[in-house]
């Protein structure tokens, strides 16, 4: 069953004939524009594919499988469903779910392996598998590789055993997992915001069970996103949460993305603040918690976390690792971390406080009990509390995905060559360059510049934060993209300071 990289649409081969555009393969998940870039055969190749690399790798062959709430989703999960089938493999069927709903499941029904189709933010038009072998860890490089290999070649074996079975019931287990027996002793108001995302048919339910009074943003299930993109790290999902929190007078806002992983938080000023400034507010108060805790931090996230006081005071030490949920997860793992922290508002909590992989959920509930624990404070005085900087937002210049990495070696190697000369950024000499993902630009007073390719879209990745002021910071970001426009693949930003 060895796919080809295009077939016609509306032709009988079409119907009939695998086709898979080979750059859907990312570094720890699998996303194309469907049908333009997979067609259902394909994905009934890759089922078998993956399903073929399930029994290579020697686990048992049962996997759970869910749907996002995209009008075609359930179609993408029936065809690879069928696939993984045809590999031997016994499929549990858990119904339209989110990711960590999905990942969940492997610990509730005892299984191996996962597959959940989403996009995740991605725009509708988009699909994708995010899967794992590992629990709580998903697909990295190495294994997305080999699934590659696979499909691709046609390497599918297939083997008899194969079925498929509904299972219900995991919402009210997954909700139970989250919530158990707490209650709030404090009166919250808070914004769910879901964009009409999978996240609306649960987020206000998990709020509503611990006592907090929701109010509702965009949380009708419509698959066409009528008002935004669900997507907590883009501007226009921030501002449309901070003018709820305005018009309600809620605490605060919580806005969740496409398949629920994901959480980005509003305060009760309506300021919206970065999620890895939320992660440091929360490591505060895990630290007190856990004293001498490790967390790990996506290299776009706030320098904060190495220098901040309160961290140090009870013993924290912080990690700076590769952005993506599953290097995060890995991670986070290997080292015994508490928690991980990711820019894009993936947040990955571990034993005692969760199950390691990345919920949206889990960090809402968190989020509500650490106001619990503090009950003088508004989020707004937490925010206030933290060493001030000044951040962009997470911003993506499109970079074909042909392209993006080669286009990224020539701005790191370009970098690097400004900071062996003594140049500066934003008036700041370059003290070093961090190229564990990309490059990060460390200038001499603690602000910094990234620049990296994105692991899920046809785009570069660019965050910049300064200690002294906004100007700065503009200044930074507009040296670093001098770079950046020095490559004449680099397109338009989707946002921009």
């Amino acid at each position: 069953m060895k796919p080809m990289p295009t077939v016609a649409q509306n032709t009988w081969e079409f119907l009939r004939d695998p086709m898979i555009t080979p750059t859907g393969f990312r570094e720890y998940d699998a996303r194309w524009k469907y049908p333009d870039a997979i067609n259902l055969p394909g994905v009934t190749a890759l089922g078998m594919g993956l399903g073929t690399q399930m029994i290579e790798a020697g686990i048992d062959p049962v996997i759970s499988v869910g749907n996002d709430y995209r009008d075609y989703s359930l179609t993408i999960k029936n065809a690879l469903m069928i696939g993984l089938m045809q590999a031997g493999i016994h499929v549990k069927d858990i119904g339209p779910a989110l990711s960590p709903m999905a990942y969940f499941s492997q610990f509730h029904l005892d299984v191996p392996a996962v597959a959940m189709v989403t996009a995740s933010h991605n725009p509708n038009g988009w699909t994708g598998v995010k899967m794992g072998f590992q629990r709580p860890l998903t697909h990295g490089p190495d294994e997305m590789n080999r699934l590659r290999e696979i499909v691709l070649n046609g390497e599918q074996v297939a083997r008899e055993g194969g079925k498929i079975e509904r299972v219900d019931g995991v919402f009210e287990a997954y909700l139970d997992d989250l919530c158990g027996d707490f209650k709030m002793s404090r009166k919250l108001k808070v914004v769910c915001a879901t964009g009409n995302g999978t996240a609306a048919a649960f987020g206000p339910k998990v709020l509503e069970r611990i006592g907090v009074e929701v109010v509702h943003s965009h949380t009708e299930l419509d698959y066409t996103f009528p008002h935004y993109n669900p997507n907590p790290e883009a501007m226009e999902m921030l501002h449309d949460m901070s003018a709820s929190v305005t018009a309600s007078g809620a605490d605060f806002a919580l806005g969740f993305d496409g398949d629920g992983d994901r959480c980005g938080v509003v305060d009760d000023e309506g300021e919206e603040i970065f999620a890895d400034k939320v992660g440091v507010i929360m490591a505060r108060d895990f630290a007190k918690l856990h004293p001498n805790a490790v967390f790990v931090a996506d290299v776009k996230s706030t320098g904060i976390y190495a220098s901040d006081p309160e961290l140090k005071k009870y013993g924290a030490t912080t990690d700076y690792w590769k952005t993506g949920h599953s290097h995060m997860k890995r991670r986070v793992n290997e080292l015994g971390a508490l928690a991980g922290f990711e820019k894009s508002g993936h947040y990955f909590l571990a034993e005692p406080i969760g199950r390691g992989y990345d919920c949206g959920m889990r960090v809402a509930v968190e989020l509500c009990k650490l106001m619990d624990r503090n009950p003088d404070m508004s989020m707004s005085d937490l925010r206030r509390a933290l060493p001030v900087t000044y951040s962009s937002p997470t911003m993506s210049p499109y970079c074909a995905d042909t392209e993006k990495y080669k286009v990224l070696e020539r701005i790191v190697a370009k970098l690097e060559t400004l900071a062996e000369n003594g140049a500066s950024l934003g008036g700041q000499k370059i003290t070093g360059i961090v190229t564990v993902n990309g490059a990060r630009v460390m200038l001499e007073n603690g602000g910094w510049g990234l620049v990296r390719a994105s692991s899920n879209t046809p785009n570069l990745v660019v965050v910049c934060e300064s200690p002294e002021s906004d100007a700065e910071l503009r200044s930074i970001f507009s040296d670093l993209d001098a770079v950046i426009r020095t490559e004449e693949l680099v397109g338009d930003y989707d946002q921009t300071l």
